[in-house]
């Protein structure tokens, strides 16, 4: 779980009054193609694969429609968990991008910006050595740093639990809006998010406890340009709460101030409940 120690900012989300909800992919696990069953098999993600169970890489890449061939983006790739299965993926056919913060003044200090920036600088290397394949293979740039000629170019962008994040630096809307410019006609944005219950309050969903509503974030996909395309339930997990005082870092893999007496329940509940939703650019 992603969480960085930076100034929390409210970001107020208005929702349309009508929300145009196209009929979502058919059964995510009837299009686990080969290559993806490979990727996630392979014997250089044995460390990652005891989150597997948690968060469903192959159902969840199925549902977001990510073909080996594709020009991929990651954004915030953090300790790069996806991105290993990723380069596995895409290497060899297609292309794996990471995608960094806007590093600007703002959200982010002096110290943090060239934390974002040497990211970036190294992320190519990462890959390439960890999966054996070619550093040609993988990029990663800032999004402030993106060269024009890659505008236009990405078939799908994937925001893995992040979109928190975004909201509460208030850096939401123009993230959003330089990921919409990089996707092709038709490029799709896949976003994996903890998901808080219909009726929680603003006070717990403003991004702060890592949580936010699925309807406020169809509701700000759909102002930012993008069509709904469906839901998946891959990363469901009906034993959470979603209720917790100091946010979804109370459970795994965080556990975060947990008593010792609380630790095996609160594993036994295992990741947080998870929407899985994916977004089609508007024309």
């Amino acid at each position: 779980m992603r969480r960085f120690i930076l100034p929390i900012l409210a970001l107020g989300i208005a929702i349309p009054a009508a929300i145009t909800m196209a009929a979502p992919p058919k059964s995510a696990s009837a299009r686990i193609n080969p290559d993806l069953a490979a990727a996630v098999a392979n014997p250089l993600r044995d460390k990652d694969r005891t989150r597997d169970v948690y968060r469903k890489p192959a159902e969840t890449l199925a549902f977001f429609q990510v073909s080996p061939e594709m020009k991929v983006g990651e954004y915030a790739p953090g300790g790069e968990w996806y991105s290993r299965l990723l380069g596995l993926y895409l290497g060899p056919k297609g292309k794996l991008v990471g995608l960094y913060f806007d590093p600007t003044p703002g959200a982010f200090g002096e110290a943090q910006q060239k934390g974002i920036r040497d990211g970036a600088a190294k992320y190519p290397a990462d890959i390439a050595g960890w999966s054996g394949l070619p550093a040609e293979r993988f990029a990663a740039y800032t999004l402030d740093a993106v060269p024009a000629a890659e505008k236009g170019t990405f078939d799908r962008i994937l925001v893995m639990r992040m979109m928190h994040n975004l909201l509460r630096w208030n850096i939401a809307d123009r993230e959003i809006k330089a990921m919409r410019d990089l996707l092709k006609p038709g490029g799709m944005i896949g976003i994996e998010q903890h998901r808080a219950k219909p009726n929680a309050p603003y006070s717990f969903t403003d991004g702060s406890k890592g949580y936010l509503r699925e309807k406020d974030v169809i509701a700000f996909m759909e102002i930012h340009g993008f069509d709904y395309v469906g839901s998946s339930k891959a990363n469901a997990n009906p034993k959470d709460p979603a209720d917790w005082p100091n946010g979804v870092w109370t459970l795994p893999p965080a556990l975060r101030d947990a008593k010792e007496e609380d630790k095996a329940r609160l594993t036994a509940i295992g990741e947080s409940d998870r929407m899985t939703l994916l977004f089609r650019k508007r024309l």
